[in-house]
């Protein structure tokens, strides 16, 4: 009997070990000297991320949080492409055709993930190499450190799908320098290296190479303060030559995209990029014409009310709005023509930006009663 026993504690010491350090789970949760580490794993698709990766991380993040041996939380993802390249859409998408719960429930889950790691109270350091867009973003952003590399490829490009810069778009756009993030948003223009900490959008920019060696002297810090980890950041970013001498890439285009992206409506957005006639509006309008018409109203309004909201009323915000956009049409048209079928030619409803009315986008904005998001 006693052999049986110990071979039980054996296979749930083995259980316990697997669950954390399990190669093939999607999401690996592990605790490395004073640091938590989140890595998210799921390569092939660039590390999208779904409910039940969701579901693990953020109770993780309370509980590393209330916990005295945990000083700092580290995220980064794994295959070396991309940091987290959004949500799972297709599964959103699939669930949303059915009436399926996903739709309430993904949304529901991340925004209160991306709150968990704004509102958490130990330094977060997210590694965001490769690829980090939409939902990507919501795991980065609203941490203290976000650490770019030569390979960050960020952007927020929700308007071509049919869908808004969401995860909290709408509080840390409005935010960046000028118009920038007005820009950024209702574009979904994209950002490479030392341009994501040139916006504002990263804190440091450290070589790709570099990462493992960081991590390794994150976790070597011992109880370290935001200030400790802030200095072994900024002791890798001055050593980063990558790009030193470069311009800012929009830097030269910022005083238009200042007096553009201020107007009032969309119809002005376009009308006074019609009026400039400059190489470079002729092609945001040319990006603006292909995004759905309602992504673009819904995300004007989003970003213009965001920048005097908190973090949580921007979130409650945007979750009355993607159940909105999961009633309509636009989003599945938009996952269709560009994630399924990729002929890239999405038919949107309504056609033309004139034909969004202001009484419908003020229903998006509508609060849900019992059904809005609890943070």
């Amino acid at each position: 009997r006693l052999r049986a026993r110990n071979r039980l504690q054996v296979i749930l010491q083995h259980l316990n070990m697997s669950k954390q350090t399990d190669s093939t789970a999607e999401v690996l949760l592990e605790k490395k000297g004073g640091a938590g580490i989140i890595t998210l794993n799921r390569p092939k698709v660039l590390n999208a991320l779904n409910l039940s990766m969701i579901q693990q991380i953020y109770p993780q993040i309370k509980a590393w949080e209330q916990d005295p041996e945990t000083f700092l939380i580290v995220i980064k993802g794994t295959g070396g492409k991309a940091f987290c390249a959004g949500g799972d859409i297709r599964a959103i998408t699939e669930a949303g055709k059915v009436g399926d719960k996903l739709s309430q429930d993904f949304f529901r889950g991340e925004y209160r993930l991306n709150n968990a790691i704004g509102t958490c109270k130990k330094p977060y350091v997210a590694l965001i190499d490769g690829i980090t867009m939409g939902g990507g973003v919501g795991v980065s952003v609203h941490g203290h450190f976000r650490v770019a590399t030569e390979k960050t490829i960020f952007a927020m490009p929700e308007t071509a799908i049919g869908l808004f810069p969401d995860v909290g778009g709408g509080y840390f756009l409005p935010r960046l320098p000028g118009k920038m993030g007005y820009y950024l948003g209702l574009t979904g223009c994209r950002l490479k290296g030392r341009d994501v900490l040139k916006a504002g959008i990263a804190t440091h920019l450290v070589e790709s190479d570099k990462l493992p060696a960081l991590e390794k002297d994150l976790i070597a810090l011992k109880s370290p303060s935001k200030e400790k980890i802030a200095d072994l950041l900024n002791s890798y970013h001055m050593k980063c030559t990558v790009d030193q001498g470069k311009e800012f890439v929009l830097d030269e285009h910022m005083e238009k995209i200042n007096s553009i992206f201020s107007a009032n409506s969309v119809e002005e957005i376009i009308k006074k990029l019609q009026q400039d006639g400059s190489p470079f509006a002729m092609k945001q309008l040319e990006t603006i014409n292909k995004m759905s018409p309602t992504s673009l109203k819904l995300t004007l309004r989003q970003l213009r009310e965001g920048a005097s909201m908190s973090l949580q009323e921007v979130l409650r915000m945007e979750y009355r709005l993607s159940q909105a956009c999961m009633k309509g049409h636009d989003f599945y048209e938009g996952v269709r023509a560009v994630l399924i079928d990729k002929d890239q030619s999405p038919k949107w409803k309504p056609a033309a930006v004139e034909e969004v009315s202001d009484e419908f986008v003020d229903n998006c904005f509508k609060p849900l009663g019992k059904d809005d998001l609890k943070l």
